[in-house]
């Protein structure tokens, strides 16, 4: 089967008249590199990380120290524990019971040998906990699953849901690893609406108890992580019954509660009694997890272990709560439970930068054609090649940015419980957390597609970070559920501009919103097309809230209209792509807004010189993709909107010149980067002698 890349085909010089001739001289134009409006074009490229007289000079090691969070030494911890230990480190090629056996192997020597307490961190600073879930995902992504289930579910549902009786009993344990556990949301006819869950837990006055179970196969709990194997203990999230209390004498439902329930022995492993667990068996990723089903059949479990933060049940079967309704209830139990897609939002960053780096480094080096008579040129000096992967590469350091915000607001509301962080965050964790893994799902696919045939190869890691990655759109709340999320507050914020409210942090810029933005289009700034003004980054930003300001105003009015013949349920539906597309843009905004902070921030002149070109092509290759919005509405002008696209090109161009720098510069061990066309040096060499080539005597 062929792979080899399709750029062009050679002639000899009197072909000058054959198809083939003609298409090298197309080729030849293609090549030719776009200049900014008003200046002239540019010749191909030099050779594969050459830079021409006057590109900016990135200095990589600036760029690292400025990207590298306070973190790093513990990331640089755990690269080093695992590459110390060859049988920690997983191969290509691994059969499942295997690849379970060695993730938890993993999990238990980051814990016993390393010496790191991922509980404790995420209990203290938050901000460590994730750059810790980073690293180990770079291990091996399934090990930050099993990692994060164990300490981001299991162990946070624990200290966020439970009271100090419970952190006293379980924390130093959970911690330790000397009680595993589980997170048993999922059942198999619900995710996403975790309001309709049908696992009951019944209480017991006479014995003072609960009681466990499933009342229908539809309420399995369904892809349970660490429950097939290794766990001991499950969160379980149930329907909270109260015998009698009811009207009328019926029980009362108290809607969703979480409680505390062994799932096996803790000296034998052996499955508890009344307990059936099933293997879900093999996956499309993820494989080293160890996912399973949970019946249970009048389980009983302590009163006690009802994690009683926001409701709690007395000995006489009283039940109290802070918190007046159900819905207050369930929201306030969800909100604890952020953290998990702060850290899918976090560690789906790590992915794009390990697949982009692969992706650059592999372009630089692989040199397929050039003019006639003259050396082949790197494939990253060919502009189609440079419109795949330096927006990628542009949107990787808006991304890194914007999960630095994150992190720093989620660990705002840990330290201070303020209302209005935790909805902010609540909001920010699922846009970000959405759009961020979206976007790294369709680049992997990119980045596969960019490096030909030997992409194809699981050596060199796309396939693996494909599969494993996928699964980061759906678990922690499916992605389309998640922006309806955002959505939906951003025209509560909407509502409450009209009656005088304030609006919470991150959504500031809609007070201007119904007046600025909202405002007819200035004629003259329409059709403005200098390079300063296209740089400038007031008009990028204001382009992109004008954008989320029309969307959301037109929605207002659509649902208002639809509601009055289809009702709420109805009108929402019937807008819901406008209500996606509402969302995303919110978000894109916000990402936007904390990279031109970063480059405003950045102390060293060169390199917030090069920040300020990466974020110049995020910001315009973005208006550029929705460019039919803004000419619809007239806020850009048809010469404007060309002159953003050959700027777009020219940025692209400016940044492959620094595209190995770039990726350098995200300071990813060769280690963890494992692809033999991703490294640093002499790629080809170690990818013939990984195939079993030894190298040829010089």
């Amino acid at each position: 089967m062929a792979t080899t890349s399709r750029s062009g085909r050679h002639g000899s010089d009197d072909e000058e008249s054959t198809p083939a001739m003609r298409r090298l001289r197309r080729l030849s134009l293609h090549l030719l590199q776009p200049a900014p409006e008003g200046g002239g074009s540019l010749g191909p490229a030099a050779c594969a990380g050459k830079r021409r007289a006057g590109g900016l000079d990135a200095d990589a090691a600036a760029l690292t120290a400025y990207l590298r969070g306070r973190h790093r030494k513990m990331q640089a911890r755990v690269y080093e524990f695992y590459v110390a230990r060859p049988e920690l480190q997983t191969p290509v090629e691994l059969p499942m019971a295997a690849h379970r056996d060695l993730c938890f192997r993993q999990m238990a020597a980051l814990v016993r040998e390393a010496g790191v307490r991922p509980l404790s961190l995420m209990a203290a600073d938050p901000a460590e906990y994730f750059a810790v879930m980073e690293a180990v995902g770079g291990v091996d992504i399934s090990l930050a699953i099993k990692v994060g289930v164990q300490y981001s579910l299991w162990g946070g549902s624990v200290i966020n849901l439970g009271t100090k009786k419970h952190k006293e009993k379980y924390f130093d344990k959970i911690d330790n690893l000397e009680y595993p556990g589980c997170f048993a949301m999922t059942e198999l006819h619900h995710g996403s609406n975790v309001q309709a869950l049908q696992t009951t837990a019944t209480f017991d006055p006479v014995t003072d108890e609960f009681i466990i179970d499933t009342p229908n196969d539809g309420a399995i709990k369904w892809w349970i992580g660490n429950a097939a194997l290794h766990g001991k203990f499950a969160t379980v999230f149930a329907r909270l019954i109260l015998p009698l209390q009811g009207k009328g004498g019926e029980p009362a439902d108290m809607g969703i509660h979480a409680f505390i329930v062994p799932i096996r022995d803790l000296e034998t492993h052996a499955v508890l009694p009344g307990i059936e667990i099933n293997d879900c068996g093999h996956k499309i990723g993820l494989n080293g997890v160890d996912n399973g089903a949970l019946r249970f059949r009048s389980v009983r479990i302590p009163r006690d272990n009802l994690l009683n933060r926001f409701g709690d049940v007395a000995r006489d079967g009283k039940y109290t709560s802070s918190l007046p309704t159900i819905n207050r209830r369930f929201a306030a139990t969800l909100g604890e439970l952020v953290g998990g897609r702060v850290g899918l939002a976090y560690s789906s960053v790590g992915v794009l930068k390990v697949a982009v780096t692969i992706a650059v480094r592999y372009a630089l080096l692989r040199q397929q054609f050039g003019p006639p008579k003259e050396p082949e040129i790197s494939v990253l000096d060919y502009q189609s090649h440079q419109h795949k992967l330096m927006p990628m590469l542009a949107s990787a350091y808006a991304f890194h940015f914007a999960r630095a915000y994150l992190v720093d607001m989620y660990s705002e509301m840990k330290k201070t419980n303020d209302e209005d962080v935790t909805a902010d965050v609540h909001v920010l964790s699922s846009g970000l957390k959405s759009y961020i893994t979206s976007y790294t799902a369709k680049s992997i696919s990119i980045c596969r597609e960019s490096c030909g045939g030997h992409g194809y190869a699981a050596v060199n890691r796309f396939g693996g970070l494909r599969n494993d990655h996928d699964i980061f759109q759906t678990f922690e709340g499916d992605n389309t559920v998640l922006l309806q999320q955002v959505a939906g507050d951003l025209l509560k914020q909407y509502q409450q501009k009209f009656k005088g409210g304030t609006l919470s942090v991150t959504w500031n810029y809609l007070r201007d919103s119904m007046g600025t933005y909202l405002s007819q289009p200035n004629p003259v700034t329409a059709r403005w097309e200098g390079e300063d003004h296209l740089r400038d980054p007031k008009f990028q930003l204001d382009a992109f809230r004008y954008r989320t300001s029309r969307l959301l105003h037109s929605v207002a009015a659509r649902l208002q209209k639809h509601m009055k013949t289809l009702g709420g349920f109805g009108a929402w539906n019937r807008c819901l792509n406008h209500l996606l597309t509402l969302a995303e843009s919110h978000i894109e905004s916000v990402i936007l807004a904390r990279f031109i902070e970063a480059v405003k921030s950045c102390p060293d002149e060169k390199t917030r010189e090069v920040l300020k070109l990466v974020c110049d092509l995020y910001a315009l290759e973005r208006i550029w993709k929705d460019i039919g919005t803004y000419r619809n509405v007239d806020y850009v002008a048809p010469n404007k909107a060309k002159a953003i696209h050959k700027l777009v090109d020219y940025l692209s161009y400016q940044v492959r010149l620094v595209a190995r720098e770039l990726v350098d510069a995200f300071d990813v061990p060769d280690q963890i980067i494992r692809a033999p066309i991703g490294m640093q040096s002499e790629a080809y060499a170690q990818y013939t002698q990984g195939v079993g080539f030894y190298r040829q005597p010089t």
